[in-house]
């Protein structure tokens, strides 16, 4: 077993990465090479603005490169939930961002010429108890009567003919899609790097100032001057941007990878080839990959991945939950096991703008792989000064009460949640 990214391990290495000393002015410096910052680099580049991103690792080495491959549609909460919160307007709003988000995805994708499996595969969202049937086809007739028509409802009966494990219907989301990760980032990078964005990696911002206009920032690399920043570091951000660390939570996510399942172990595991998450608080996601092994994710530990101990004790949790809901593949070989930090929210809605003299988007809580891009390239217009189409404008974003970077209450809300799952 590798304990490593499936997504790191089978994509190509970035090789567009600057060599150059790092240093000079930029129009715009963007921290963090994920899909957020990749997909403002490219806009900003394509509209002639003199970018460089720095990143502290390789890119992709975050979030973008950790995740379980789903590109999903519709909101983290119920679009109930959403409207009854933030009104009708904006929940519509933020679900039509969704789709957008996916729709710019697979327009880059084909503009640039990134091989990277892109499909449009729809989603299930799979009831595991009869009462969160009740629930998911509530959450259906309003969505499907006020915002996306593309979508199903899918009894027990309509479920065989889609995955290979009981569950009591599903939602079915057919505008959702998956790619390989690894390799769509490293195609953005390389996308952006054409466009003439200059790429530094291994360069850990260490400090950040603005003074007349013009931001200072110091790396373990050097320091370069821009007019304009864009922060894209997620649940990476580090101390040097206290007041984003402030409300971010971050949460380990963690991802087991089976070896490549045989034909007919895929027609009696996942015959619809959709990604699918079940409806448990603390639940479970999954989706074939490209050479057909089973990718299998979930909250397995309400704890940061720190090292390779955590993540294979989290990769046993990971094992048992899906021998759970596949028992036909209780003894299969598992060849990759990582995990990676999700920047959660208090109310799971993401947040974007500009703050502290700094433009962000980060908080994506779960929903990251099919929002960053878009909202990168939002961010991105908004500095060009172009219209802001950003529909997370104006969301009101309060510190978390006694959160100061480390997420020290994470294990109470593990019980929490493991209790609802008990009595729901």
């Amino acid at each position: 077993m590798k304990f490593l990214s499936y997504w790191h391990d089978t994509a190509p290495r970035f090789d567009g990465a600057s060599t150059a000393p790092l240093e000079g002015h930029f129009d715009v410096a963007v921290i963090g090479g994920g899909f957020t910052g990749l997909g403002a680099a490219l806009q900003l580049a394509r509209g002639g603005a003199r970018v460089a991103v720095l990143e502290a690792e390789h890119v992709g080495f975050g979030a973008s490169g950790r995740n379980g491959g789903h590109l999903n549609n519709g909101l983290a909460h119920s679009y109930l939930a959403a409207r009854a919160e933030l009104g009708k307007e904006r929940a519509i709003a933020l679900y039509r961002a969704l789709d957008d988000c996916i729709d710019t995805l697979e327009r880059i994708i084909a503009e640039e010429g990134i091989d990277c499996s892109f499909r449009r595969a729809g989603k299930l969202k799979l009831a595991s108890k009869p009462q969160h049937f009740s629930a998911i086809a509530r959450n259906f007739e309003a969505i499907h009567a006020e915002v996306d028509a593309e979508t199903a409802l899918l009894s027990p009966g309509d479920l065989k003919a889609e995955v290979g494990s009981p569950f009591h219907g599903a939602m079915l989301s057919k505008k959702s899609a998956m790619m390989h990760m690894g390799r769509y980032v490293v195609g953005l990078a390389a996308a952006a790097s054409r466009h003439g964005a200059v790429i530094f990696e291994n360069a850990r911002v260490v400090s950040q100032m603005q003074k007349g206009g013009i931001h200072r920032i110091e790396t373990n690399r050097g320091q370069l001057t821009a007019a304009s920043v864009i922060l894209a570091t997620g649940a990476y951000t580090t101390r040097n941007f206290s007041y984003f660390r402030r409300r971010i939570i971050p949460v380990g996510s963690f991802i087991i990878a089976t070896r490549p399942l045989t034909g007919s172990e895929v027609a009696a595991t996942m015959p619809g080839n959709r990604t699918c998450v079940n409806s448990m608080n603390i639940g479970n996601y999954w989706r074939l990959a490209p050479d057909n092994r089973l990718i299998f994710g979930g909250r397995a530990r309400f704890s940061a991945t720190s090292d390779q101990r955590s993540d294979a004790r989290s990769g046993e949790i990971l094992r048992a939950s899906l021998a759970t809901i596949f028992p036909q593949l209780a003894k299969v070989e598992i060849d990759y096991c990582w995990g990676g930090m999700v920047d959660m929210t208090k109310d799971r809605y993401p947040r974007a703008g500009y703050q502290h003299g700094v433009w962000f988007g980060m908080g994506y809580s779960g929903h990251g792989a099919q929002l960053s891009t878009h909202l990168g390239m939002m961010l991105a217009d908004a500095v060009l000064g172009r219209p802001d189409r950003n529909p997370l404008k104006g969301l009101d974003w309060p510190a978390v009460p006694g959160h100061f970077g480390k997420p020290w209450f994470l294990p109470l809300v593990g019980l929490y949640y493991k209790a609802l799952d008990r009595i729901q």
